[in-house]
């Protein structure tokens, strides 16, 4: 027996109570008229008969009272084991693992093989419901015992590309239970890859009296080469400059060398063998690729031969385009700047645009549309027809580079930026009279990952009003080195220095290439997305701006994904096949989407089974065995039997009482 409330347990002090009442009350006589008691000897009178306790059952009456009214406030209870009945009434999941490792020999067969073995031997009180899970869980059906429609849809279970998860399938599993009325039972049907476990144990938990019943299908771990990874450039503009890296990966194999080809629609046109190492990884190179314009279906594949080639090849996707031109506004007179900016673009090595240079005097009678991005270098006096069309280009989509040098802070006002210049500082080469980066945005796509500018010197810098600009990089007396706006559509960056080695030393410093090559891709939005993506991934489709315009997306079979509403509000898809998707935006772009299962998949590490052990027994009551009865203690709360004695008492305590009274006052 327990008490829910067992701070009331004090109250017994109350008992007190009754004990002075009985006992210690001051006892009192009615004095009686007598002629004389001169003839009476003189002794002391004891009061021990005063003393004693008077109407024993009165006074056990009220200790009981008090007693149980003391135990009623503390809430007791009582321990009730209750047995259920194990074979009857429950509620058994049949949980089959369609991953891609499944697809390894005839593993998913004998897996549903295994699910309807289970389902044959359930009883009538029984109910049953079938899932699939890969990457995501799918319930196939409401519980029922309907046992002819449960085999059906465990038969209709097809094979996935998806990478397995046990914490998405305990996920499930934990939701099942706890709205079911019935006790849970989970039978799982898997090749129990580990690269499936989560990274914390934890998300593996059951619900409180849920089973799980393990089926390995797979024993042991099977040795697998793959294709790993392929890093190849997104698009193509000179074919001698590609460079494309393949690398596969054994696992749990012995060493030894393969066949890695080189394939573009379909058809192999470059081959060379890789030596990969125990349970290790190769490297093959190809540095060419004669691709056609348009967008091109790209693979690389190796003879494995070994017992899963269904990751013995990977996809990726290639553009081959012309480079895009790019305009260069400069002063007549100061080439300067051309010259280091066209040498860092040539050595960016992917040839994607072409530098059209123009004198500022010649700029406005240009078609500005035509240019991927414009540069103004240090430009002292632009024009109204100029800026005009620069702002008209801007507003429309296009991005437009400013470098602000002497000549440029001559105007006061940087145009299209449409922001004031406040000051122009000048500092010498020597000792510490220069400034340098103290902050730069690595999140900006003109500094990504090179953000390596702590080292340049700047000798003059151009402050400018930010305004409502981001600024992405910062000198260190403050003055904002980096800002983007917001034009319209389209983009406006402003680099507070020039090109040339005059007002800084950027362009002698290693970090100078990547900083116009990273920012030319930007401006220019050619977007640096992977050449593929995995299984699960989400594709966005359209930016906030291309709302109500419709997308078309075709699956690798050719399906299309999209119904007609969706095609119009959708702003992405889940990218849930291997192969190619179609892909057709609001824009217009049309791009080929390669689409790859996860690696972790061709791992067939087997997981051990003192960890399946802990996960069956991380649900409570999972102990009993198939035919045995589950015990499952509750607190049983009996307070209000207390307090109907209580009740009870204090009637027969008011009529004792009233009977005492009514013989003391008949003996006075």
């Amino acid at each position: 027996m327990g008490f829910l409330a067992p701070w009331f347990l004090a109250g017994a002090a109350l008992v007190g109570i009754p004990i002075w009442l009985h006992l210690l009350q001051r006892h009192r006589t009615t004095p009686t008229p007598f002629s004389s008691l001169m003839f009476f000897e003189k002794r002391t009178q004891s009061s021990v008969q005063h003393r004693r306790l008077r109407y024993l059952l009165l006074f056990a009456l009220r200790t009981a009272l008090i007693l149980l009214l003391v135990l009623a406030f503390a809430r007791p209870f009582i321990h009730s084991t209750t047995v259920a009945k194990a074979g009857g009434g429950r509620l058994v999941i049949l949980a089959i693992d369609n991953s891609f490792s499944m697809r390894q020999g005839n593993r998913l067969e004998r897996a549903k093989s295994e699910a309807e073995g289970v389902l044959a031997g359930l009883h009538g009180e029984d109910r049953a419901q079938a899932l699939s899970f890969g990457g995501q869980a799918r319930v196939l059906g409401e519980p029922g015992s309907d046992m002819a429609a449960v085999r059906a849809a465990i038969r209709a279970i097809a094979p996935s590309d998806e990478r397995g998860s046990y914490a998405e399938l305990a996920r499930v599993l934990r939701s099942i239970a706890q709205s079911s009325a019935l006790p849970v039972e989970a039978h799982l049907f898997s090749d129990m890859q580990k690269s499936s476990l989560p990274a914390s144990f934890m998300d593996l938990r059951l619900a409180d009296g849920e089973r799980l019943v393990n089926h390995a299908i797979a024993g042991q771990r099977l040795a697998n080469f793959t294709v790993e990874n392929v890093i190849a450039p997104r698009r193509i503009y000179d074919p001698k400059k590609v460079r494309i890296q393949a690398t596969v990966a054994g696992f749990g194999t012995q060493r030894a060398s393969r066949r890695v080809a080189l394939l573009l629609n379909g058809k192999e046109i470059a081959a060379k063998s890789v030596e990969v190492p125990a349970n290790g990884r190769g490297t093959a190179e190809f540095l060419t690729l004669d691709a056609p314009h348009g967008m091109n279906r790209g693979e690389i594949r190796i003879d494995s031969g070994d017992d899963f080639p269904a990751d013995d090849h990977f996809n990726f996707s290639v553009e081959r385009a012309d480079p895009r031109p790019a305009l260069f506004v400069h002063e007549p007179a100061n080439t300067r700047g051309l010259l280091y900016f066209r040498a860092a673009l040539d050595a960016s090595g992917d040839g994607a645009f072409t530098l059209d240079p123009a004198a500022s005097d010649q700029a406005a009678n240009l078609a500005l549309a035509r240019y991927a991005f414009v540069v103004l270098s240090d430009v002292s006096l632009v024009s109204t027809p100029l800026e005009q069309a620069l702002v008209r280009y801007t507003r429309a989509g296009g991005s437009v580079w400013i470098a602000l040098g002497r000549a440029g802070a001559l105007a006061k006002r940087v145009p299209v930026f449409d922001q004031a210049i406040t000051e122009t500082r000048y500092a010498g080469a020597e000792g510490e009279r220069f400034q340098t980066v103290a902050f730069a945005d690595a999140a900006h796509p003109s500094i990504g990952q090179n953000n390596r500018w702590d080292d340049v010197k700047f000798y003059q810098m151009v402050r400018v009003e930010p305004g409502q600009a981001r600024i992405a990089a910062r000198l260190t007396d403050g003055t904002p080195l980096l800002l983007e706006k917001q034009v319209g559509e389209g983009r406006v960056l402003v680099f507070a220095s020039t090109f040339d080695n005059i007002a800084n030393d950027f362009p002698v410093h290693a970090s100078f290439v990547p900083f116009v090559d990273q920012t030319a891709h930007y401006m220019g939005r050619l977007d640096s997305r992977s050449i593929s993506f995995t299984v699960g991934s989400f594709l966005e489709l359209r930016s906030g701006s291309q709302q109500g315009a419709a997308a078309e997306v075709l699956d690798p079979g050719g399906a299309r994904v999209l119904s007609l509403t969706e095609a119009t509000k959708a702003q992405n898809i889940r990218l849930d096949r291997e192969g190619f998707y179609d892909v057709r935006r609001p824009s217009g772009n049309h791009e080929l989407v390669a689409v790859n299962a996860d690696r972790h998949e061709s791992d067939f590490e087997v997981i051990p089974r003192e960890t399946l052990a802990l996960w069956e027994n991380t649900g409570q009551g999972t102990r009993a065995a198939g035919g045995a009865g589950t015990d499952e203690a509750k607190p049983v709360d009996f307070w209000w039997y207390v307090m109907i004695a209580v009740l009870a008492m204090a009637v027969v305590e008011t009529l004792v009482g009233n009977r005492h009274l009514a013989v003391d006052k008949e003996a006075a």
